[in-house]
Order: C-alpha cells, then sequence, then structure tokens
C-alpha cells in the first residue's frame, strides 16, 4: 500500500511538471458548443477542461464593446422563435431580449433606383404581381419538400439521393423565372448560409429549412428569412457574447485554458491525450466543438474513419464578414425607415438596423457574404469599409457620410474560424457522408451547430448539439 502512494505521488508530480492534467472530459473549443457541454458535465459531477485556441470564449459570437454606451456583435447576433435552447439559456443566465427594430418603411435598392416600402410581405419589396405569385409558389413547394425530410438522419429521407445530386441553384431555376425572383433568393440565400445557390445541395438546403422550427412547429422558409416572429426577431441586450461569458462564469474560468489550439489526439492505454502548445490533457473522453474543415487541423492518433475525414474535407465554411456603420443616432427612424434593406449589387445586400435597446447610437449592420467576400479576399480592411459604405448609401442616402465609425470584422480571415456562420455541403455530401456527422468515434465525440438536428448554423444548434453531446458521454461514461 505504501508503494502505491508512492507510485501515485510520483505520477502527480510528473503531471504537474509535464504540465499535464487529467479530466473526465477534454472539451476542443470554447464556443456555445463546447460551453453547453461543460455545463452538463458540471451537473453531473464529472470534471473536464475545455481548450480554447483563442483568447476569449464564444467562438463565433463576438462582441464590440462601445464603453458607456453599448455593443455590437460582430459575430452571431439574432434570436428568434422556436429557438428553445438558446431562449430557455438565456433566461437561466438573466439576460434579456429586445425586438429587432421593425417600425418604418424599408429600402430596396434595385437597377441603380431606391425605393422605400411598408413591409406587409414578410420581407419581399415591392415586385410585379407574377413574381409574387411565383414567391408564393415557390415558398409553398420548397415548404412541402422540407416537410418531408428527416431531420436526425436527412439522407433516409425520400428522394434523398435525387435531391441531393443537385444545387439548390438548380432547383431554383427549374421552378422560378423572373428576374425579380431570382434576385430576391440571390440576396437572401447568401445572407442565410453564406454560400451562393449554385454552391449549396439541395437536400442540405431542405434539411435546414426543415429545422428551423421546434418539436411543435414545422420548419419553413419565411421562418428563416423573417424578422418579426423569425430567424432575426430580437437580440441579446450587452451582445450574445455575454451568453458565452456569463455561462463561463459558471463554469469556472479556471477550467478554460486560452491559446491553447489543440495539435494532436491521441489514444494511449484507453485514455486520450489532447496536446496543445501550453499543456497537455488526458482524459476518457474528447469532444470536438470545430468545424469540420477545421477538425482535419489536429493529427488523430489512431486516424479517424476515412469516412469522417472525407467528410472534413467536402463541408466548406461560408464566406462571410460584417460591416457595422456607426452614428451618433439612428436618424432614419426619424425619416420613418426601419434600416432593413437588399440591395441587387454592392459588397453588402442585406441590412438591418443594429442599434442598441436605448438608441444610445445609431447602427446599421450589413452582411458581405459567399461571392462578395471572397471577391474582397485580397482587399485592404479600409477598402472593405469603402465599399460597404457605398453599399449602406446606396440603401439609405447621403447621410450615411456622417457615420462616425465602420466597424468590419472578416470572418474568412479569422484563424479558427475561416469563415462562417457554419459549414455547408455541396451535392452528394449529405448522403454519402452524412452518418459520420454526428458518429462518435471511440471515445471522440462531434458537437457543433453543424450537428445539430434542428437550426443548423444558429447559436440555437450549437447549444442544442451541445446538449446532445453531454447526453451521448454520460449514458456512456
Amino acid at each position: 500500500m505504501r508503494l502505491y502512494s508512492i507510485a501515485l505521488l510520483i505520477i502527480q508530480v510528473l503531471l504537474v511538471y509535464c504540465n499535464v492534467q487529467q479530466v473526465d472530459v477534454a472539451i476542443i473549443g470554447a464556443g456555445l458548443a463546447g460551453l453547453t457541454v461543460a455545463k452538463s458535465l458540471l451537473t453531473s459531477n464529472k470534471t473536464f477542461a475545455i481548450l480554447e485556441a483563442r483568447s476569449r470564449v464564444g467562438g463565433r459570437v463576438l462582441n464590440a464593446n462601445f464603453p458607456g454606451r453599448g455593443v455590437e456583435e460582430l459575430g452571431g447576433e439574432y434570436v428568434g422563435p422556436t429557438q428553445d435552447h438558446v431562449l430557455a439559456l438565456i433566461a437561466e443566465l438573466g439576460l434579456e431580449t429586445y425586438k429587432t427594430f421593425t417600425a418604418g418603411r424599408s429600402s430596396f435598392f434595385r437597377n441603380g433606383t431606391l425605393w422605400h416600402y411598408t413591409d406587409t410581405l414578410g420581407g419581399i419589396p415591392p415586385v410585379g404581381i407574377g413574381s409574387l405569385l411565383e414567391i408564393a409558389g415557390f415558398m409553398n413547394r420548397i415548404n412541402t419538400l422540407a416537410s418531408t425530410i428527416d431531420l436526425e438522419e436527412p439522407w433516409k429521407s425520400p428522394n434523398a439521393t435525387a435531391l441531393d445530386s443537385i444545387t439548390l441553384e438548380t432547383y431554383v431555376n427549374s421552378h422560378v423565372f423572373t428576374a425579380e425572383t431570382r434576385m430576391l433568393l440571390n440576396a437572401a440565400v447568401p445572407a442565410i448560409a453564406s454560400a451562393e445557390l449554385r454552391e449549396i445541395s439541395l437536400l442540405y438546403a431542405l434539411w435546414g429549412i426543415a429545422g428551423a422550427g421546434n418539436a411543435t412547429t414545422p420548419g419553413s422558409f419565411g421562418r428563416v428569412i423573417a424578422v418579426d416572429g423569425g430567424a432575426q426577431d430580437s437580440r441579446v441586450i450587452g451582445g450574445t457574447q455575454l451568453i458565452a461569458i456569463k455561462l463561463a462564469e459558471r463554469l469556472g474560468n479556471d477550467k478554460i485554458f486560452f491559446n491553447a489550439p489543440v495539435r494532436k489526439v491521441k489514444l494511449d492505454h484507453g485514455q486520450y491525450v489532447v496536446t496543445s502548445p501550453t499543456l497537455n490533457i488526458t482524459a476518457k473522453h474528447v469532444v470536438v466543438t470545430m468545424s469540420p474543415p477545421l477538425v482535419n487541423q489536429i493529427v488523430f492518433d489512431p486516424p479517424l474513419p476515412a469516412g469522417r475525414d472525407q467528410l472534413n474535407q467536402r463541408m466548406p465554411v461560408g464566406a462571410l464578414g460584417k460591416a457595422i456603420v456607426i452614428f451618433p443616432r439612428p436618424w432614419w427612424r426619424g425619416e420613418s425607415l426601419n434600416g432593413a434593406g437588399i440591395s441587387d449589387t454592392g459588397a453588402i445586400r442585406v441590412t438591418y438596423d443594429n442599434s442598441p435597446p436605448n438608441a444610445s447610437f445609431g447602427a446599421l449592420m450589413g452582411f458581405i457574404e459567399a461571392d462578395e467576400m471572397r471577391r474582397l479576399d485580397g482587399a485592404s480592411d479600409d477598402e472593405i469599409k469603402l465599399e460597404a459604405k457605398q453599399s449602406f448609401l446606396n440603401l439609405f442616402g447621403p447621410r450615411v457620410e456622417t457615420a462616425t465609425d465602420i466597424l468590419v470584422h472578416r470572418w474568412d480571415t479569422d484563424q479558427f474560424s475561416r469563415g462562417g456562420p457554419a459549414s455547408f455541403m455541396p451535392p452528394g455530401v449529405l448522403t454519402q457522408y452524412g452518418p459520420f456527422l454526428r458518429a462518435p468515434v471511440g471515445r471522440i465525440h462531434f458537437a457543433g451547430t453543424e450537428t445539430a438536428f434542428r437550426w443548423v448554423g444558429y447559436m440555437d444548434g450549437a447549444i442544442s448539439s451541445g446538449e446532445r453531446v453531454a447526453a451521448e458521454i454520460l449514458n456512456n461514461f
């Protein structure tokens, strides 16, 4: 017994000396998925360590603070009805939400002409009656198709192979014939997925639409694009990164190791050794929360199954940037404008009023998506700001020149994201490699918004994926 105690003491000393920690679960990533896994583990009295490559928590949610005035979200920011997991966590953490500003007229820049209009059709600007009928028919057809998708195993849905063999663009081109309708879809879809219609599998798009709901409310395309009652319904007072910050405080910041990008995960005598430049963690289970293509930056020993590796290679991250123009006050509200805009040209095609709830300053936000973000890949931040300002000028006129600041965040060049809001699937990927998306490899588990059943690509999806993986671990501990 004495020899055992001495041996145990020697091992503990060596672990400290080598900067190695032993826990039940090692979690790679301190975004919403990883933090949610940890939350459940803490409740179940399991030990854990979170290794985060960045110097902060939140992953693809990020606040820009204006001391004494408010915040702007440079990453994910919206929550809405049927996003039950994120709304429950917001309430649990004592945070509050406020409605996205929609009072007044929206803006539509088309063929060099600017219109302001009252939105009575859920985000659809003034187009001809033929286009309105076409849009209504298209949304009905795509919602009907989406209702046939199996959320847990979409590759087993009726006609899955056929649906996964074509792009969303191919489907649109066979059902949509007016230039106005195509223009609107070419603005809306990149604003959702940060990818062009020609890049996305139809089956993958239908899966996303089907998941834009909850257990009692079917998903719909309208809910994805809508503000009131839709995916852009509300924001968090204090910014969405507060969700991650508050959750990290509850978990204990001493359990989160920053500036610790994981380089290797090795199975050694029944335990996993998770290696970063700053420390090693030994654990029974490992949770990977990174976007699939970033997973391949880690060396796994033994290697991941070929199918999982192929999945990682075939899921590109959307091309995404955000630009926000700041003003002393939201002057457009005095002109009966709500800050919502759609454009057929420029770096930014979709905009929203991004002012804080007390309107202590004014903010207009625009997405730089897909082809436009790729076009600007080699541009400087100043060049992007100039293009962003021109986009806002097109939609809101010369008073945009009174902006006091322009914020730009380029998620494409963010070292540990390489785009956003999530990875997507081109044709052929979901049916061939989908079964690998959530499947554990030994005791290595995969979380992240890409692995969610509902609201894939959203904060809600990230949180629900963390809850799923935590249950997976605890049921097989």
